[in-house]
């Protein structure tokens, strides 16, 4: 068997579905825009630069899911899905994802963005196992605004992927070949330890790395 992993935003997404997810809400009067769209700004260009503090930016993020009634905050996803991320699904990225899929691989998308923004993206693309941040929710099933366990960024997303196929039965030496298509140099730490490590849509410090490291480089979205 082989594993095939996937990071989602900017890899088979050409968005960052956590910052448009904030950009929705502002848009739709859902926040206070002009605070929001601040925090949201700081904590993407944090991001990109390699800066953040996952859990503070994931509690900023899901303190906002945790102000809304479940049923509202139901309505919009839904309405975020329709509007923002299903224009974003593209054949490529489909294409890709379906490879994989056809060829019997175990396949898993990894990311750092919280689980209830990317549970819906995930079965959009017809991918049954996700790794991602998750809400802490209360004995009612509300998010409460906490992170449950730890971030799944940079180490942690070794950390998770290990602990879902332990689950599974497996561990990464399990399989024949193990693929991971990522845009960006926080995933270094996962990209560094799988015998198949692929920059897809690579920003400029992980296309450097991955060009002295030789390994492969793709495009999913130069149309």
């Amino acid at each position: 068997m082989k594993l095939a992993l996937f990071d989602l935003d900017h890899t088979l997404l050409p968005i960052d579905s956590d910052f448009e997810w904030g950009e929705f809400l502002c848009r739709v009067g859902a926040v206070d825009a002009a605070q929001f769209k601040r925090r949201n700004e700081e904590f993407f260009a944090q991001y990109q630069a390699g800066t953040l503090d996952p859990v503070e930016y994931l509690e900023f993020s899901l303190g906002t899911l945790a102000s809304f009634e479940p049923e509202r905050l139901a309505e919009l996803q839904q309405q975020y899905m329709t509007e923002v991320v299903m224009p974003n699904i593209r054949p490529a990225a489909r294409a890709l994802l379906q490879k994989h899929l056809d060829a019997g691989d175990l396949v898993a998308i990894v990311t750092a963005t919280n689980h209830f923004v990317v549970a819906p993206i995930a079965q959009a693309f017809g991918v049954e196992h996700l790794i991602a941040a998750m809400p802490e929710r209360d004995a009612a099933g509300r998010i409460t605004g906490k992170l449950l366990g730890t971030p799944t960024q940079g180490e942690g997303k070794i950390v998770h992927t290990k602990a879902w196929l332990e689950k599974l039965g497996h561990s990464l030496d399990s399989f024949e070949s193990v693929h991971f298509y990522s845009d960006s140099h926080n995933d270094l730490p996962l990209l560094s330890i799988v015998s198949h490590p692929i920059a897809t849509n690579p920003n400029a410090k992980l296309s450097e790395h991955a060009t002295a490291q030789g390994w492969p480089s793709i495009h999913l979205f130069n149309d």
